[in-house]
């Protein structure tokens, strides 16, 4: 046992350091899409290619791989959930799975993706895909050689996906997306047919940006992001990343002429950075410290953006303030505005999107980029599939690729398989959301009168602690006792938009 013990020390250690060097990367790449100048990215590139190669060097070394092998069937693995077990059964995972890559597509994929993020800056202010095209297809090249490497089951995507769902499926996932699809589509003709709408002009008024941060970064602070150990800055596409322990970095964008959009990008990143925060320093790098999966992270964003900060009660507390600090919301009543943050109808922005339409946004995006990735749909091709789909799923088109295809960040970072996660994530929220006022009680009182920690506590020992001990499912099932399931998405959309529409609860 002594041996184990010192051979889970010394694998802890190897680990551990890898993590450190991935955070300096995390912190190049924070800077390169935040401050950095612009003539500094070839040379940032040779930077961050440069870590992602020690990285993996150091994380699928042979003494990886010796100690990996030795801990194995060792008892510090009988039980599979505890930390000493998780670590060693995700590591042998990982290591079995990363050590399939060769260094050489590792590093040259790293420099590309920090080239292809800064091209699509420049294509999408001037809406020019053409300028990022032969990006995009070095890009799906290098991520086919990684899937291919890596190998998979049923299809290529699957290898890709793993990255963000462990051990999901495409067809798993397709299939729960088709079904949350086919109750969504009448949810929506409901509320379009029901012939209300709010006052948009409401959220188009004159919103001082220095004044929209002042109030963003009050409100995350007081559901619960430490400032001392993260902070709040802007970009072209918001964003969350951990650096270290005690170091979370979260970005937004603000436009003057429109609320909502800096406001919730903010609280999605205050989600994803409250997870983040809620981790368990002691295991920084090691898996019981590390987000168990993309849909659960995504779980957090979305329950803060929305379910808390498109609530009525969440309103009822913050809208005096705001009204004092906008006075060109003058006497617009409260009831206006809620109704305004919460309008429902299809529109090109994935990010402004509602909560109804908002899951069609990631088909579409689902759907596309499989075609992409199996060369099915060439890349010259994008922009009329991408308008084709749009035109069949939320009745729009656009001229515009800045609002089509070039609208996010993801592709150009390499992210093939991260767009279902918000999805995962929306229906894991209501189910966690369901089970937390369950076990708290009045949700929506402790809202109305600017309560959140309860909620965040639960959270943090719910879903933030346990790390990746337990695979996304089992935690799921260990929460709520059950598995993904969309329906108490939808419950949760009708009993929403039901007052608000007048449709059936």
């Amino acid at each position: 046992m002594a041996d184990h013990q010192q051979q889970y020390d010394a694998l802890c250690q190897e680990i551990s350091e890898a993590a450190k060097l991935d955070g300096i990367q995390q912190l190049l790449e924070w800077d390169e899409r935040t401050i950095m100048p612009a003539k500094a990215g070839t040379h940032r590139a040779e930077q961050v290619s440069l870590l992602a190669g020690l990285i993996h060097e150091r994380r699928t070394s042979a003494k990886v791989g010796e100690l990996l092998a030795s801990l194995r069937d060792s008892p510090l693995a009988e039980d599979p959930h505890s930390d000493m077990g998780t670590t060693i059964r995700v590591l042998s995972r990982e290591y079995e799975r990363d050590s399939k890559l060769p260094q050489a597509l590792v590093v040259e994929l790293s420099k590309a993706k920090v080239l292809a993020q800064q091209v699509w800056v420049q294509a999408r202010s001037g809406n020019n895909f053409p300028l990022f095209r032969p990006q995009l297809d070095n890009m799906l090249k290098l991520m086919r050689e990684t899937a291919d490497a890596i190998g998979y089951a049923e299809s290529r995507y699957d290898a890709l996906l793993d990255y963000y769902e462990p051990e999901a499926k495409t067809s798993e996932v397709a299939a729960a997306l088709t079904a949350l699809k086919d109750d969504l589509a009448p949810l929506v003709a409901e509320i379009a047919q029901s012939g209300r709408h709010p006052k948009m002009d409401i959220l188009k008024r004159d919103y001082p940006i220095a004044l929209q941060e002042e109030f963003g970064k009050r409100v995350a602070k007081e559901i619960g992001f430490d400032f001392e150990a993260g902070r709040l800055d802007v970009t072209h596409h918001p964003f969350c990343c951990g650096v270290g322990p005690h170091d979370c970095r979260i970005t937004t964008r603000y436009d003057q002429n429109f609320f909502p959009s800096a406001f919730y990008s903010t609280l999605h990143e205050v989600g994803h950075g409250l997870y983040d925060q809620g981790l368990r320093s002691d295991q920084f790098g090691l898996p019981p410290g590390l987000a168990v999966s993309l849909g659960l992270h995504e779980s957090q964003s979305r329950m803060w953006e929305n379910m808390v900060g498109r609530s009525y009660p969440f309103w009822r507390h913050y809208y005096p303030e705001l009204k004092k600090l906008f006075p060109s919301l003058g006497d617009t009543p409260m009831g206006d505005f809620h109704f305004a943050v919460n309008d429902v109808r299809p529109s090109l922005i994935r990010v402004e999107a509602d909560e109804a339409t908002y899951n069609l946004h990631i088909i579409i995006r689902f759907e596309l980029e499989q075609a992409l990735l199996s060369g099915d749909l060439p890349v010259a091709d994008l922009p009329g599939a991408w308008n084709e789909k749009y035109q069949q799923l939320l009745g729009l088109s656009s001229d515009d690729d800045a609002d089509g295809c070039l609208q996010d960040v993801h592709w150009s970072a390499g992210l093939i398989g991260y767009f279902p996660t918000y999805s995962l994530g929306n229906m894991y929220s209501a189910q966690l959301f369901d089970q937390a006022a369950i076990d708290l009680g009045d949700l929506a009182e402790m809202f109305r009168h600017g309560v959140f920690m309860p909620l965040l506590d639960w959270l943090r020992e719910k879903v933030h602690q346990p790390g990746s001990c337990y695979p996304a499912p089992q935690l799921m099932q260990n929460i709520c006792g059950e598995s993904l399931d969309h329906r108490p998405l939808l419950k949760y959309l009708r009993t929403k938009y039901a007052p608000l529409y007048g449709i059936e609860h």
